[in-house]
């Protein structure tokens, strides 16, 4: 990354009584930004830090030693505006890309507002810009711990490790194992997870028969219950993979986040898409084998010894793209075969 002009650190405030980060929109993003939340309590272990971020992340950043407040974006500017200047923020951190995340700390006049800065709109909402190496007429893909990281870095901020957290309160746990109860699964039953759905698009949708075929070989070979806990809209595809498995499978609908993280936390392995529940199991060192279509695989590659990545070789990977235009033949070419011979590998 190509940091900020040379005056930066001048021109900050060494000790900043309080700190707003712009989370992510992401889970997954979350996830991974949480060594750069980290680095930035072990630097200022007396400012106050807030993280601002969709409602429903709140489980993931609730709860984390180095957050002091969970702000939610209600959606509305004026009330976000209301909120950071009552405040009196000294810093913003803006983790997203979007002018919209910069719009609401220019308004409230936050002094330092660092960010990456590539659209005309962003840079004129952040003051510190941040710049990313190019690879040809796009960014550099590197990863996201990383990308995360270089902006604490500008601040003066050193790195405290590359350990993504995951905070899950004894609440959680104890209501995720009831509910397993009630669905017949005993508590020190071997758990395999399924993740097979994703909210960036279908392009990320490895195909459900591939998943039931898949999760039914490990499943069979170790005795496991395999359980889905699908998002909102997913619930069908979860029933099919249910009714497509000849070995026991479970769907546990209606799972918020923060149970989604206690089940995972109990799961032998989890075989996911590259989505949001991928960096929760990595983050909780549960064994993970992750299929990959469309998506740069170089944004993820850290932790590299906790997971499995599948991914067929095909002319139009990655193309980044939310919808196959064509016949999503780096999903479908992706045998159910693979996926289970690298979940025994990692479990071996």
């Amino acid at each position: 990354m190509i940091p900020p002009g040379p005056g930066l650190l001048a021109a900050v405030s060494a000790t900043p009584e309080r700190i707003l980060v712009r989370a992510p929109n992401w889970v997954g993003d979350v996830v991974m930004a949480t060594p750069a939340l980290r680095a930035l309590r072990a630097s200022h272990p007396t400012a106050r830090i807030t993280v601002e971020a969709r409602p429903f992340l709140r489980g993931l950043l609730e709860g984390l030693p180095y957050v002091d407040e969970f702000l939610p974006d209600g959606g509305k500017l004026r009330e976000r505006v209301r909120a950071l200047r009552e405040r009196r923020f000294d810093w913003a951190l803006l983790l997203p890309n979007s002018p919209r995340s910069a719009l609401a700390p220019f308004l409230a006049r936050i002094p330092v507002r660092i960010g990456y800065s590539r659209d005309p709109a962003r840079r004129l909402l952040v003051n510190r810009a941040l710049r990313p190496e190019m690879e040809g007429k796009r960014p550099r893909p590197i990863s996201m711990i990383e990308r995360y990281l270089v902006v604490t870095r500008a601040l003066g901020c050193s790195d405290d490790g590359d350990a993504m957290d995951v905070p899950i309160p004894d609440a959680a746990r104890d209501g995720l194992r009831a509910r397993l109860i009630e669905s017949g699964i005993d508590r020190d039953a071997g758990v395999l997870l399924a993740v097979p759905g994703a909210n960036f698009g279908s392009s990320k949708l490895w195909p459900a028969e591939h998943f039931a075929t898949a999760c039914d070989a490990i499943a069979l070979r170790h005795g496991w219950t395999t359980v889905i806990a699908p998002g909102p809209g997913e619930e069908e595809l979860a029933r099919s993979i249910v009714s497509g498995m000849s070995t026991r499978a479970v769907s546990l609908e209606g799972t918020k986040l923060v149970d989604l993280s206690a089940l995972t936390e109990l799961a032998r392995l989890v075989v996911t898409n590259d989505t949001g529940p991928r960096h929760i199991a990595v983050a909780l060192g549960i064994p993970t084998v992750v299929t990959i279509g469309p998506t740069d695989a170089r944004h993820t590659a850290h932790h590299l010894e906790r997971q499995r990545v599948v991914r067929e070789e095909v002319d139009c990977a990655p193309c980044g793209l939310k919808r196959c235009p064509i016949d999503h033949r780096c999903m479908t070419r992706l045998g159910p075969e693979r996926v289970a011979l690298a979940a025994e590998e990692l479990l071996a």
